[in-house]
This record gives C-alpha cells, sequence and structure tokens, in this order.
C-alpha cells in the first residue's frame, strides 16, 4: 500500500495510475490524513469502521506496523477429540487436587 499526498499526486498522476493498475493501493492524504483511496475497481473496498481501524489502515500504509491475515488464515482445526471435563481432571491432577 502507497500513501501519497495530494500535490504529489497531482504531480504524478499518471505514474500513479500505472501502480494501481498494477494492483497497488494507494491512499492520498491531504495534510496528513487519509481522504481518499485507489484501487483496481471489483477489489472490494475494505473501509475502516472506526477511528481506531483507521489510524491502524494509516499506520500500515507507511510501514509502522503490519496487519493481521484476514479471517480464515490460520491452522486448520485439529480432529482429534477429546471427552469433555478432560482439561479440567488434567489440571486437577497437575495441582494434586
Amino acid at each position: 500500500m502507497l500513501t501519497i499526498g495530494v500535490r504529489e499526486l497531482k504531480a504524478r498522476l499518471s505514474q500513479i495510475l500505472r501502480e494501481v493498475q498494477r494492483g497497488e493501493v494507494v491512499l492520498v492524504t491531504d495534510r496528513g490524513r487519509v481522504v481518499a483511496e485507489m484501487r483496481q475497481p471489483g477489489l472490494g473496498a475494505t473501509v475502516p469502521e472506526s477511528p481506531e481501524d483507521r489510524a491502524l489502515a494509516r499506520l500500515a500504509a507507511e510501514g509502522h506496523v503490519r496487519l493481521a491475515e484476514p479471517k480464515g488464515f490460520g491452522y486448520p482445526r485439529s480432529p482429534i477429540r477429546s471427552p469433555d471435563g478432560t482439561a479440567l481432571e488434567l489440571l486437577r491432577e497437575e495441582r494434586g487436587e
């Protein structure tokens, strides 16, 4: 994700549009505040809902933080199942209860 100010966008519009065509997402800022997002059509815009989400999106755009992967990413659920109460039983055994 690339962040660019309004003035710089005006000066480099053709170059920025080529980057968007290649799949880059560009956040446009005005006095340090994100005011627009440029992306290829049909890529499904994700609008941050809260001020905290917007701040995190800005920090990610500036390269200060990396956001977590979307839901569905991670380890598959284990097929191994234990009877209900097994963890409590093991914990009590460990404590000597």
